[in-house]
């Protein structure tokens, strides 16, 4: 290891109130998409200077579980899910260039410019597909974002391959032509 980062890690207990291991495990409990998010939280939430901010964020990302980890974890017990949710992966990925998959913790977020739809095994039965859908009504089907919150504008319960169909996947397309 380089001598100036052992010393900056030796130092930040003295310097930042908490170790590298401290800091590793308070940045485990949110989910941030870029680098730099992190980094902001450390220096606004806690008082970190910026150069020790940069350090312990990047530090932390490597040991950060792969994407494909994060989505096999999601679906522990609810393998059976699995196919619903690559039928969706798959189709989305073929809207355009653009789009990133963006798995999380509990999520799988679909971006392009903006976030246009994610994806969560919300029960051991049922995935719950938000969307970014604007001015678009509620039906029984294309309901109220529900536990997405202002994620997304509406939700739709998955729990078979079949529910992916025209109609859905009308309504990704659309939440895909409104986030560009």
């Amino acid at each position: 290891m380089d001598p100036a980062l052992q010393t900056m890690i030796s130092n930040m207990p003295e310097k930042t109130g908490k170790s590298l291991d401290e800091w590793k495990v308070l940045l485990k409990t949110r989910v941030f998409e870029k680098h730099s998010e992190a980094v902001n939280f450390l220096k606004k939430e806690h008082g970190v200077t910026h150069g020790f901010a940069n350090t312990i964020v990047h530090l932390s990302k490597e040991e950060q579980p792969s994407s494909d980890d994060l989505v096999t974890n999601q679906y522990k017990g609810k393998e059976h899910l699995l196919p619903v949710f690559e039928k969706v992966k798959a189709f989305v990925s073929e809207l355009g260039e653009d789009v990133n998959i963006v798995p999380k913790k509990t999520t799988v977020s679909f971006v392009r410019k903006k976030q246009f739809a994610l994806i969560s095994p919300a029960t051991k039965t049922r995935l719950d597909l938000g969307l970014k859908l604007p001015g678009y009504p509620t039906t029984n089907r294309l309901e109220n974002s529900g536990p997405f919150g202002t994620m997304c504008t509406h939700r739709v319960r998955l729990e078979q391959s079949g529910d992916v169909d025209q109609e859905l996947k009308d309504w990704l397309k659309d939440a895909y032509g409104h986030a560009g």
